[in-house]
């Protein structure tokens, strides 16, 4: 089922989310939930806030466009160094340009509650933080300097050709 993406304004999110202790069938429902609305809004990455939940979940599509499922997810490293312009469903329209690590390593539990950890770079790295910044309420528009709108975004791109 497709679920509402909500949009900056709304205080959920901006609060700490609760870890997962409950490995059943309303978490199951909540990730098949989160990828379906993942899918249809053409993001990489969505973290469980983003549809009103204050949990501990977050989907990634890597660099092998599969999609990860990283419950009570941690960054257990990083290395180096990337900035790029980042969007965000949440933000619909504004993009800013963002500096993360060039390789993260990720530990986080599957829908069935067993470890794991994750590595990637570029992109993926960029979205492991990205999502996990929503679990502590942050969103990236705190980490960029100014944000750009769809048409200076074009405008900038046209110049570049």
């Amino acid at each position: 089922m497709l679920r509402t993406i909500v949009t900056e304004g709304d205080p959920v999110l901006n609060k700490v989310c609760h870890p997962v202790t409950k490995f059943d069938e309303k978490l199951w429902i909540l990730l098949d939930d989160m990828q379906e609305t993942l899918a249809e809004s053409n993001g990489v990455g969505l973290a469980a806030p983003q549809v009103g939940i204050l949990r501990r979940v977050v989907l990634v599509i890597n660099s092998q466009d599969e999609v990860l499922e990283l419950i009570n997810p941690t960054i257990i490293k990083t290395e180096g160094e990337q900035e790029g312009l980042e969007g965000c469903l949440s933000v619909p329209g504004k993009w800013g340009n963002v500096k993360r690590p060039m390789v993260v390593r990720v530990r986080a539990q599957d829908r069935n509650g067993n470890w794991f950890e994750v590595e990637d770079e570029e992109l993926t790295a960029r979205c492991f933080c990205h999502e996990l910044d929503h679990l502590d309420g942050h969103l990236f528009v705190e980490h960029t300097d100014r944000l750009y709108t769809s048409e200076e975004l074009d405008a900038m791109m046209e110049e570049d050709e």
